[in-house]
């Protein structure tokens, strides 16, 4: 009859048991993971200690404890009237516990934890200065890279406005039936008006010994002595006074 009541699979147990798929193997599992740390726990308390662990057990034990009438140095201090918890000292200002032992137990020499903790510093240190060196090598090679930038650029609008002067001049010069530059290179070639590949770009820039800065500066004071022209301003005065008095100066930083 019991049996029978086990077995019967019409009743409210039976029919109220969680039947989701995958539920029995994550109960076989727990029930394995939870047989396994019984099992460690169990090899834990039956595994036999080194003597080194002995030795370290019985030692805290008795660091742990306090001094009993037993010891020979307490027993001193009693009799002259020292008692349990009281500081050292005839006005109770000093230790009250005792000083703690510092017990070695590898094999290294004295001071070498000492040595070793000063080398991870000093290899911590090196590390610390190797980035900081290598942070200001690199904003180093940055700001060089903006002023070798910012550099070109300026080559290439100076070298845009002694083209500009140079056809300026040339014209003007023929205005005036001036049929050969004070200077070869006031104009500009015809070979030169058409190259507008880079490389000869910076060939024609260093074809005198005068960089393309001095070149200009010369060039635009001929055009502003001899035609009274501002290359800034894109204008011809009838004089020097008028171009004294209207113009604003001889250089690109005056019109800005």
């Amino acid at each position: 009859m019991e049996e029978d009541e086990e077995n019967d699979y019409m009743s409210d147990l039976f029919i109220k048991q969680d039947v989701r798929p995958g539920l029995p193997m994550v109960r076989r599992m727990k029930e394995a993971l939870q047989k396994e740390e019984k099992q460690k726990e169990a090899n834990e308390k039956n595994r036999q200690k080194s003597i080194k662990e002995e030795e370290k057990e019985r030692r805290d034990l008795v660091l742990k404890s306090a001094l009993g009438n037993e010891n020979k140095g307490f027993a001193l201090l009693q009799k002259m009237g020292y008692k349990s918890g009281q500081a050292l000292g005839k006005s109770g200002e000093g230790i009250v516990e005792p000083i703690p032992l510092n017990i070695k137990t590898g094999r290294s020499g004295l001071g070498h934890e000492e040595l070793k903790k000063r080398k991870a510093e000093e290899k911590l240190e090196n590390y610390r200065r190797k980035l900081h060196m290598k942070k200001q090598a690199n904003e180093q090679a940055a700001d060089d890279f903006r002023v070798r930038f910012k550099n070109k650029q300026e080559e290439r609008k100076m070298e845009g406005d002694l083209r500009k002067s140079q056809r300026a001049c040339q014209q003007l010069d023929m205005q005036k039936d001036i049929d050969v530059p004070k200077e070869t290179w006031y104009w500009l070639s015809s070979e030169e008006e058409d190259k507008k590949d880079e490389e000869d770009k910076e060939d024609e820039s260093t074809s005198s010994d005068l960089s393309v800065s001095e070149k200009l500066h010369s060039l635009t004071a001929y055009l502003r002595e001899e035609h009274f022209y501002c290359i800034w301003c894109g204008t011809t005065y009838e004089d020097s006074e008028d171009l004294s008095s209207n113009c604003p100066g001889d250089s690109a930083a005056d019109h800005d």
